[in-house]
């Protein structure tokens, strides 16, 4: 599998790419777009490559319905999406050999909201076969997203035809450079955050593994507690960015899907600042036109029910995504109806929730194994046995290892430190110290194996 932090993609992939997309005349890169994307999911998962491809082709004939604004197009072809979907979900959940294509649960969704988007009317002019295609399997984005909405593609053709009719091409050079610069700057940081912050933290919850949780002392419970939750948000948080980063070498807009989810002051609000595009496609194309909070109090809890159900599904059919998404639920139904009576109260637990119940439903989240799950909540809450002294020296042993990577993601926790790196990111000091941190980087990654990206399981 490739991926971004590969240095095979870094040295060879990505540059061949922009040579050619930016070289050759600008008409053709909606060809060139996929031509890559094909090759690049091929590298990936060749198995799969079909799939994607029939997937591709129903959802380009079918659409010509949905253009017509045909219910009958958009509800056939929505469910054969959704119903790809979860059928590989389901065979993956119970073991089949074949296993979950590669971004199934990202591609499929770019396809039902361009439907959606074709129905309601909000794409005008037909797009070509080419740049239909090129949308769906677009590389940065077919293995785990961002979920794109079409509209923000299409603003890739307006520029590139504008930018053609204003300049001869030894004049866009340095318009096309400048682009790869910023975007270069973002897939930097993200890289640091994969390669410096997420995979470490991910040795450290992989040592907890090996320990056995049930040896592990409670100290070293509550730490992997905290060592998971900065691993997932910094691993996905950095694969967006290197995403985003990319995109905007392209000259698309970039794609913002993290908004510092844990400074929020609820869980509603952590999560439509958490995995922002797939927040949004859930409100635009499930929670609102089933009626949104609109429609009394009953079928607001009624929606909400159905995305919790649906997000619960999207990540996977195990019963540890089922609890996860069911404790989400009630925790944002009491937050919405009951604390919300008291503004001082629902501070409080909104905020308790965020810093302590959400990590804690990521363990539930990171264990599908229900013997490991109980047996790493029994040792976070040791009500029973020999409690809290079991093993005592795991949590100052690990933690003299791991403790520069638990700092160094803690404080990029605070929103200041981000802000300050997107208000500077053009002065020469910030880009001086992104390329460093780039070398840094690719050297960490040349000299151990590949660590993919989390959200490659979903």
């Amino acid at each position: 599998m490739i991926n971004f932090s590969d240095l095979s993609f870094i040295f060879r992939f990505l540059p061949i790419f922009l040579c050619a997309y930016y070289l050759l005349p600008s008409r053709l890169r909606p060809l060139i777009l996929l031509v890559g994307s094909l090759a690049f999911y091929a590298i990936g998962d060749s198995r799969s490559l079909v799939i994607l491809l029939a997937a591709v082709v129903a959802n380009i004939l079918l659409s010509y319905g949905c253009q017509e604004h045909s219910k009958i197009s958009l509800f056939l072809i929505v469910s054969l999406d959704v119903l790809l979907l979860l059928s590989f979900k389901f065979l993956a959940g119970y073991g089949s050999e074949f296993g979950l294509p590669l971004g199934i649960s990202f591609f499929t969704f770019k396809m039902v909201s361009y439907q959606a988007d074709l129905y309601m009317g909000k794409i005008g002019k037909r797009p070509g076969i080419f740049e239909v295609a090129a949308y769906f399997v677009m590389f940065p984005q077919v293995i785990s997203g961002p979920i794109m909405r079409y509209s923000d593609f299409e603003k890739n053709k307006l520029i590139s035809a504008k930018e053609d009719r204003s300049k001869a091409l030894k004049d866009r050079i340095p318009v096309y450079l400048d682009k790869i610069e910023e975007g270069f700057v973002y897939f930097t940081l993200g890289f640091a955050m994969k390669a410096i912050i997420a995979d470490y933290l991910a040795m450290m919850w992989n040592d907890m593994g090996t320990i056995g949780y049930e040896s592990i002392s409670t100290p070293l419970a509550w730490a992997g507690v905290v060592c998971y939750s900065l691993n997932l948000y910094f691993d996905f948080w950095g694969y967006s960015l290197m995403a985003a980063g990319i995109g905007v070498m392209l000259g698309f807009p970039y794609v913002r899907n993290f908004d510092h989810p844990y400074s929020s002051k609820s869980v509603g609000e952590f999560y439509r600042r958490w995995h922002m595009t797939l927040g949004a496609w859930f409100r635009d194309y499930v929670y609102f036109p089933m009626g949104g909070s609109r429609a009394g109090k009953i079928n607001t809890i009624k929606n909400l029910a159905i995305v919790w159900l649906l997000t619960g599904l999207w990540h996977g059919v195990t019963v540890n995504f089922m609890i996860w998404a069911g404790m989400l639920f009630c925790m944002i139904v009491f937050e919405k109806f009951v604390w919300s009576r008291n503004e001082k109260l629902l501070k409080i637990i909104g905020r308790v929730n965020v810093l302590l119940m959400i990590p804690i439903t990521w363990v539930i989240f990171a264990l599908p194994n229900k013997e490991d799950l109980f047996n790493y909540l029994g040792r976070m809450f040791p009500f029973t046995g020999i409690g809290v002294a079991i093993n005592p020296g795991d949590f100052a042993k690990l933690l003299s290892m791991y403790y520069p990577f638990l700092f160094a993601g803690l404080a990029l926790l605070l929103p200041g430190v981000y802000s300050f790196f997107a208000r500077h990111r053009r002065d020469w000091p910030v880009r001086v110290v992104m390329l460093v941190l780039f070398w840094v980087c690719a050297a960490i990654v040349s000299t151990k194996a590949g660590n993919p990206f989390m959200y490659f399981n979903f």
